[in-house]
């Protein structure tokens, strides 16, 4: 008996894993609130840094966790690459846990979509963000509110769907769940 209540409860904890759906859908306490500090140094030599104090003067600014360690990020790469090149999409990079020469060498290789770029790679900041892994995407408006996290690789379907309203003036004071 023991054996066969042991799997049904194994068995009832899958169907709740499978149908609560993946975790870039899970709702993010950030959104709503103002972005958190970011104070950290640029990636390298080559890279112009930000601060929280560009988050919220007057422009939304799509911030993106990455790392070159990242399979998921080297799969989203085309895609922020392809948002990057819109006329005015602000996206910056904070690049997390990586060594800066593998980081560059990432960017070289597949091209660098970010207009500054920042390193934590003690991952205090993420922390402070919620980061649970890479890579994860924030848009915040013009007033520093965090208005989209999004969880996993950005896709056109992603960026159409959630990112690219919440840059809208109209939608871009909504908070907006995070999606998958």
């Amino acid at each position: 008996m023991i054996p066969v209540a042991l799997f049904g409860g194994l068995a009832f904890l899958l169907y709740i894993g499978l149908f609560q759906g993946p975790p870039s859908e899970l709702p993010s306490p950030l959104v709503g609130k103002p972005a958190p500090e970011v104070s950290l140094p640029p990636l390298d030599n080559q890279a112009q840094q930000f601060s929280r104090t560009e988050l919220g003067e007057g422009r939304p600014i799509i911030v993106n966790f990455w790392a070159s360690w990242c399979a998921p990020c080297r799969l989203e790469h085309p895609a922020l690459q392809q948002l990057a090149a819109r006329k005015g999409i602000t996206l910056y990079g904070i690049d997390y846990k990586d060594k800066p020469e593998n980081a560059r060498a990432f960017l070289t290789e597949l091209g660098n979509p970010f207009g500054k770029i920042d390193q934590d790679q003690e991952g205090r900041v993420s922390i402070d963000w919620g980061v649970t892994g890479v890579p994860e995407t924030f848009v915040i408006d013009g007033k520093g509110i965090i208005r989209v996290h999004y969880a996993g690789p950005l896709t056109d379907e992603v960026i159409d769907r959630l990112i690219l309203p919440a840059l809208s003036p109209e939608t871009s004071g909504k908070p907006r769940e995070v999606g998958g």
